[in-house]
């Protein structure tokens, strides 16, 4: 009896120790400490852990260069191409003559121009729209823009195409009479021998001329008397009472109707006409004809 009580006894220690014992393993465990080495054999059978690879780096792409071509590591063809600088536009040719301007360059184009034919006068030295019909003439010839303004391009152009004029080219000398023979009332005595086929005028002595002008003469409204006249009134500033236009180096041979120089004959030549009068466009050849005529002397206006 005793010994069965000792027995149980010993049962009950032998199961509270190995209960201990099982208590401080898990607790082993819990804390993280290694309880016993795991044989090789065992190590084996046990599943490998295996790491995650290591991250592969992030591809740098190349910043794109000036110079980069595509496939040799340069940036795709879809990437925008470096600016190249736009060319600047050619800046517009500048005017040097244009309508109303005077003087010798004037005179220059008009005789460059009446070289190659664009020009059928003599220089005048005023930019009219005659000389703007010439210059219009001429560029559209050359392909040039037809503004009848004298630029810079117009001007290197003539200037290719002609020589410097001479002396007489820039101011001819007095034409003689379009007619073989002058009327014959213009043969004796001095005379003003006004000639409406030729339109020009001669001044004459004793059968000779003294000199030549062109003149225009009165509308189809207006028109200019044909005969034998004198002059009976010289008005070297004379300005016109019915128009209120100048009428300078005015020499008067039929009522109201006079020879006198006229500025807008220069400019629009024979584009105008004049409301009777016989016009000069030439002020330095009707300035000395009006020194030289006198009250009295002949007029002759004819066919």
């Amino acid at each position: 009896m005793r010994r069965t009580r000792t027995n149980r006894y010993a049962r009950r220690v032998r199961t509270a120790a190995v209960a201990a014992v099982g208590v401080l393993a898990l607790a082993t465990l819990t804390a993280g400490c290694e309880v016993e080495k795991v044989g090789a054999a065992e190590a084996s059978a046990l599943p490998a852990k295996t790491s995650p690879p290591p991250a592969s780096p992030r591809p740098i792409s190349p910043r794109p260069t000036d110079d980069a071509k595509p496939g040799s590591g340069s940036p795709s063809p879809s990437a925008t191409p470096p600016r190249t600088p736009s060319a600047r536009p050619s800046p517009e040719p500048s005017t040097l003559m244009s309508v109303g301007d005077r003087g010798k360059r004037v005179r220059e184009l008009q005789a460059r121009l009446r070289q190659i034919g664009h020009f059928g006068r003599s220089p005048t030295g005023y930019y009219g729209t005659t000389t703007v019909a010439s210059v219009q003439s001429f560029q559209g010839k050359r392909g040039l823009s037809r503004t009848g303004r004298t630029d810079t391009v117009t001007w290197e152009r003539l200037l290719a195409m002609t020589r410097q004029p001479t002396a007489k080219e820039l101011d001819p000398p007095a034409a003689e009479p379009t007619a073989a023979k002058p009327d014959a009332r213009c043969m004796t005595g001095r005379v003003l021998c006004i000639s409406k086929n030729s339109r020009s005028l001669s001044w004459m002595i004793d059968g000779k001329v003294v000199s030549s002008m062109d003149v225009r003469f009165g509308s189809q409204y207006t028109p200019t008397r044909d005969g034998v006249f004198s002059v009976y009134w010289k008005s070297r500033h004379h300005v016109s009472t019915l128009y209120d236009s100048p009428m300078p180096y005015a020499m008067f041979f039929s009522g109201g109707q006079a020879v006198h120089y006229s500025s807008d004959f220069a400019a629009r030549g024979y584009n105008g006409a004049s409301h009777g009068c016989v016009n000069v466009r030439d002020e330095g050849k009707i300035a000395s004809l009006y020194a030289q005529v006198r009250n009295g002397d002949k007029v002759v206006v004819h066919w």
